[in-house]
């Protein structure tokens, strides 16, 4: 099963982004992804994995994921084969 969680920080407010995020993932994957969840955190988190995989994680990378990358990440881990269209050109 390929599950998305989004985990945010409330105290932050970056619900609104999360839900972005998944309202995109999920328009892209449509028959590849079966969830995406959304996972209230605190102290500034927000992290993206796919299957337990942490694709995205701010602290880390120093910044919020960009989506083109993000998508490119996940559909080179659930459909390799899948033309991306605009966000696959740089």
């Amino acid at each position: 099963m390929n599950r998305i969680e989004i985990e945010y920080c409330t105290q932050c407010r970056w619900l609104l982004r999360a839900a972005w995020i998944a309202q995109e993932l999920l328009t892209t994957f449509p028959e590849e992804l079966q969830e995406v969840a959304l996972k209230p955190g605190k102290g500034g988190v927000f992290a993206v994995r796919l299957c337990g995989e942490t694709l995205a994680d701010r602290t880390r990378d120093g910044g919020f994921p960009d989506l083109a990358r993000l998508k490119q990440q996940v559909r080179d881990r659930i459909a390799p084969q899948r033309d991306l269209g605009h966000s696959d050109r740089k």
